[in-house]
Order: C-alpha cells, then structure tokens, then sequence
C-alpha cells in the first residue's frame, strides 16, 4: 500500500524515539563506530519536511553516543567510491581507528555504469568485509530497497537487477562475516512517494531516519544475542 500521509519524525510510524533508542542500545558494548564506503555510507540526501536533516550513520552514532561516554565516530564514506576506491582510500584509515563496530556500504557505483564487474566487486567487498573482521570489529551493513516500482523512477529502472545482484553478494559476505545486517529490498519504507531525492538515487532525510531505526533494532537484537552467551 503506497504512503499518501504528510508525517514528521514525531508521528512517523517506522519511526522509534531517541529514547527508545537509548533504551535498546544501554548495553551496547561499541566505543568505536566506523563508517566507511560510498555516498549512502556518507549519507547523502535531500531534506524532508518535519526530519532533521541528518543522515542514518550519523544518526546511530548520536544514539550510540547517548549510552554513555567515550563514543568515538569516523565516516571516510565519499560521493561516487567504488569498492576498489574504498580499498585504496578508506580501508587503512577506518583500520588506524580501530573501530570496533564498523559499517560498510559499497558496490552500487562498481555496477552503477554498464559493464560493471560483479565477480571483481565480490572480491573486494571479501577484502573490506576480511580485513575489518580480522581486527575483531563488529561488521554491520545493508542492502538497498526495491524502489524501482514507482513511477517517477523508470528512468533508473535498468538499475534493478544489478542492485539485486549488489545485494545477493551483500548477503553472501554478511553471513561469511557474522555481520549485523538489514535487508530493505522488501522493506514497506521502499513505497513512500517522497522516499528518494530528486537524484533517484539517494534516500531523503526521512528515509535515513528510517534507516537507522532498523540498524539500531538490528543492533539491538546483537546484543541481545551477546548478553544470553556471555
């Protein structure tokens, strides 16, 4: 069903309130939260009407900062980075940080033109996903929606399998990896007519709100699990 109502972040039902947030973050374990990749990593977008205009890193780093003292936060996530520009660029710095919980998105700008390599992209999400493990960080990530149904996005339709194929190899790597994951392909958010910039690329701010409610009830479930091992 497509979302017709005029919302703001107080009413918005996909929404939780910073202080459920604090609530389902109290035990998180994290100091160090990392973000590295492309432009949705930054968290580019146009602004919504009645949302901060904050993007989703930023936002779960504030929730994180709000379990107590001593949470750091790094984003190396540039404008139109392919995976092997993250590798190059990104990688040895978010490693120096030495993040113990670390976000990676990447890959859409490896498939974005035609011709795109997948198999190449898989390799080098391997060596982001492994050298981040390897320092016994906690991996978080996501796909991305299916969005490509509305009709103001048909001139980015030929988009969509590539982007199902991005996430096939997205979910590959984050079971590898134990990584922290949120599939949007099928997410209800993905309906909302002002859901994308005027790009048709990037999510407005009200859909970063979005995402990082999901990444922090994901984050909250790990830790759930952790508490019951431990």
């Amino acid at each position: 069903m497509t979302d017709h109502l005029i919302r703001t972040e107080l009413d918005d039902p996909l929404l939780i309130s910073p202080a459920t947030a604090r609530e389902l973050l109290a035990a998180a374990p994290w100091r160090r939260y990392a973000v590295l990749g492309d432009s949705i990593a930054q968290g580019i977008g146009d602004p919504s009407p009645g949302y901060r205009e904050t993007g989703w890193a930023q936002r779960v780093a504030e929730a994180l900062a709000d379990t107590g003292p001593g949470v750091e936060y790094l984003n190396t996530g540039r404008i139109g980075a392919t995976s092997g520009q993250v590798i190059e660029e990104q990688l040895a710095r978010v490693l120096e940080f030495g993040p113990d919980l670390v976000h990676v998105s990447c890959g859409g700008n490896d498939l974005f033109g035609p011709g795109g390599d997948a198999g190449r992209l898989r390799e080098n999400l391997e060596t982001v996903f492994a050298a981040l493990a390897g320092i016994g960080a906690q991996l978080c990530t996501f796909t991305v929606a299916d969005v490509w149904d509305a009709e103001r996005m048909a001139p980015m339709r030929p988009m969509r399998d590539r982007m199902a194929e991005l996430n096939t190899i997205v979910r590959e790597l984050a079971q590898r990896y134990d990584a922290v994951t949120v599939d949007f392909w099928d997410h209800p958010v993905r309906h909302r007519p002002d859901l994308m910039s005027a790009d048709l690329i990037h999510f407005t701010t009200s859909g970063h709100a979005v995402v990082a409610t999901e990444m922090i009830r994901a984050l909250s479930r790990r830790i759930a699990v952790g508490s019951r091992t431990s």
